[in-house]
C-alpha cells in the first residue's frame, strides 16, 4: 500500500514557476514508476510527465515538454514536478499517482495503482 501526498500548488502569474511534491509511505517507493496528471475544469484527466524507478528515463506530453521536469529522491521518497513559464492553459489540479512496474510509465490514468489526492495550481495571466 502507497500513500500519496501532493503540495506545492498555488496561484501564480504566467512566465512564473511552480515546484510540486508528492511525499509517498511505504518502503518500496523506490520500486514505482511515478506520474503527475491534471485535470482543468470540465476535462479528462491527462499525462503530464512520468519517471521510472531510477529516475534515469523521463517522459513529457508535448504540452509541458523543455518547461516541465520531473525528478524523484527515493532516499526521501519524494517525486517533484518542475513547472517553469507556466501558461493559463496549466490551470488544473496536479495528481501524483504510482504504479507498481519498475519501468513501466503509462499514459493512461487506469493503469496506475494509487493516486493522491491533487494540488491545485492556477496561472493568471
Amino acid at each position: 500500500q502507497v500513500q500519496l501526498v501532493e503540495s506545492g500548488g498555488g496561484l501564480v502569474q504566467a512566465g512564473g514557476s511552480l515546484r510540486l511534491s508528492c511525499a509517498a509511505s511505504g518502503r518500496t517507493f523506490s520500486t514505482y514508476a511515478m506520474g503527475w496528471f491534471r485535470q482543468a475544469p470540465g476535462k479528462v484527466r491527462e499525462f503530464v510527465s512520468g519517471i521510472i524507478w531510477s529516475g534515469g528515463t523521463t517522459y513529457y506530453a508535448d504540452s509541458v515538454k523543455g518547461r516541465f521536469t520531473i525528478s524523484r529522491d527515493n532516499a526521501k521518497n519524494t517525486v517533484f514536478l518542475q513547472m517553469n513559464s507556466l501558461k493559463p492553459e496549466d490551470t488544473a489540479v496536479y495528481y501524483c499517482a504510482a504504479i507498481s512496474k519498475w519501468t513501466l510509465v503509462p499514459r493512461r490514468v487506469s493503469e496506475y495503482d494509487y493516486w493522491g489526492q491533487g494540488t491545485q495550481v492556477t496561472v493568471s495571466s
